[in-house]
């Protein structure tokens, strides 16, 4: 049977490496997961608890395809508590997760052929996602000096029709403050391209606070997730806040292509957003979770790394050790017994000398983990 060209996609590595750690665990092994950007907690204990007692009185049918109308107005209050922005609820698009959402995005605002710029290293499936629609990806080569972030600069000779930036990023966990923001939001619109802004991992940084898009301006379509800091990845709800004449095409195209996000998955999501007190405990972890990474990958002599301003992320550059970064992962994931993910998921130029490490579990696999780097590096100098 012939395929489609189209879904001639790269693998997402990183699954490819849970799998190699799933047949590594199953043979008897213990194996420290720092390759997957998954919160060790699960779902708040409030929002499951009052789920739990929603569900058996309601058959939990269809909702509309914009999302529970009590959930879009949560998340417009929510933007005003955290960026003292203005969202008018009807502005607000419950997706299928993030993934959902990027789908959704892309459709509404590119035909087929049109040239997205992306930054790289960036998050491998936005590359994949345009690829499957026929669109055509484009890296803007980054620097360690501009935090492995694009710049309004970058924009210049590549005829973009359209930008996608994530702050703070995955791999990098690198953050945009409001000016560099600014910055790209004016070089978009003097193009007249679209802008997305990836949000997904705000409430997760570390010193200076997670800028959304929307403080710079209203044209452009921001993308979230219950995923993350809200520990609900398993549930595959996200958001989108878009123009207000952006709205009801995307609410046709999310009528046709998902019907509506998982009902439960809303409920539990709008009780998940009252759970603040559990939630920063969380960010409490990684945040002594980050501390003990950057220290115990010093010792290890993986020193050279994006900031890690925010997300669970730490992206090194381990160039001094190896120009193979994806037989590199398997030997650690061999040897060591902890699973890493190579760059090349997220760089396909420049990822061969790169590693991200995922601090997203719990400290004590932290800790284990590092030591378990750290007598792995220490072998392989002696060797």
């Amino acid at each position: 049977m012939r395929n489609s060209t189209r879904g001639l996609v790269d693998p997402f590595i990183v699954m490819d490496v849970m799998e190699a750690a799933r047949a590594a665990e199953a043979s008897g092994r213990h194996i420290i997961h720092m390759e997957v950007g998954q919160p060790g907690t699960g779902a708040p204990a409030a929002a499951l608890a009052q789920l739990a007692r929603e569900v058996p009185a309601d058959p939990m049918g269809y909702t509309v395809a914009l999302g529970l109308p009590a959930l879009r107005a949560r998340i417009a209050r929510h933007m005003g508590d955290w960026y003292n922005v203005d969202v008018d609820p009807a502005r607000v698009i419950v997706t299928a997760g993030a993934s959902g959402a990027f789908i959704l995005a892309f459709t509404a605002l590119f035909d087929a052929g049109a040239r997205v710029g992306l930054g790289l290293p960036c998050y491998p499936s936005y590359r994949q996602i345009l690829r499957a629609l026929d669109l055509e990806p484009v890296g803007l080569r980054t620097t360690l000096e501009a935090r492995l972030q694009p710049r309004s600069t970058d924009l210049a000779g590549h005829h973009l029709d359209g930008l996608i930036v994530a702050s703070p990023g995955n791999p990098t966990g690198s953050m945009l403050g409001k000016t560099e923001l600014a910055a790209l939001a004016e070089a978009c619109e003097a193009r007249d391209i679209p802008l997305i802004s990836d949000e997904i991992y705000h409430g997760l940084s570390y010193g200076q606070r997670c800028v959304s898009a929307l403080e710079v301006t209203d044209e452009v379509y921001v993308v979230n997730s219950f995923s993350k800091y809200f520990s609900m990845t398993g549930w595959r709800v996200g958001w989108m806040i878009v123009p207000e004449d952006h709205v009801r095409i995307v609410e046709r195209l999310a009528q046709n292509m998902f019907i509506c996000p998982p009902h439960a998955s809303q409920r539990l999501a709008l009780a998940a957003m009252e759970c603040d007190a559990e939630l920063q405990g969380n960010v409490a972890v990684y945040a002594r979770n980050r501390e003990l990474l950057l220290e115990g990958l010093a010792r290890a002599g993986l020193a050279t790394m994006a900031p890690p301003d925010g997300a669970f992320y730490i992206y090194a550059d381990v160039s001094a050790h190896t120009d193979d970064a994806l037989s590199f992962a398997s030997e650690i994931l061999d040897r060591a017994g902890v699973a890493v993910t190579p760059g090349l998921d997220f760089d396909p130029e420049e990822g061969h000398r790169w590693l991200r490490f995922s601090y997203a579990r719990s400290t004590a696999d932290i800790e284990e983990g590092i030591e378990r780097l750290c007598r792995f590096m220490d072998e392989r100098r002696a060797a």
